[in-house]
């Protein structure tokens, strides 16, 4: 298996962040993006962040180590999982698409326990987020 293109560090504990991250994985047919709550024991430190700043937003990690936090995460992430590199060059180059982007990633961060989701992913699988529990299979 090819190492991914980008890692994306989710909150595991958010049934919508976890129902946000397997739609990602659906639409990313070649197997380019990695998903990973960022409660995975060492999973913060791992790319050079903290596990507070991975609580405050979700951060996407290229394998030269360049970090993309929030809304430039996401559409850093949907761009690879997409193949279309424009995606994050737009959010980049154009200020009112970087400041769009940015304020709806904030507005949803806010109200994502009130979105709808699915079972968090650390609920599913909590040996792979630091809960030990026979019999669970680590899963990332």
């Amino acid at each position: 298996m090819e190492a991914p293109e980008v890692v994306l560090l989710f909150d595991g504990q958010c049934g919508f962040c976890t129902r946000t991250a397997r739609w990602l994985r659906r639409v990313d047919r070649g197997g380019r993006v990695a998903l990973v709550p960022f409660q995975q024991p060492g999973a913060p430190e791992r790319f050079g962040l903290t596990p507070e700043a991975c609580a405050q937003a979700a951060w996407a990690i290229t394998p030269d180590g360049e970090r993309h936090r929030g809304a430039a995460a996401i559409l850093a992430a949907l761009a690879v999982a997409q193949g279309w590199p424009w995606l994050l060059a737009l959010y980049r180059r154009i200020p009112l698409v970087r400041c769009l982007a940015d304020a709806l990633y904030a507005g949803v961060a806010a109200h994502r326990g009130r979105l709808p989701g699915v079972r968090p992913y650390c609920e599913e699988h909590p040996s792979a987020c630091g809960g030990a529990t026979e019999g669970e299979e680590t899963a990332a």
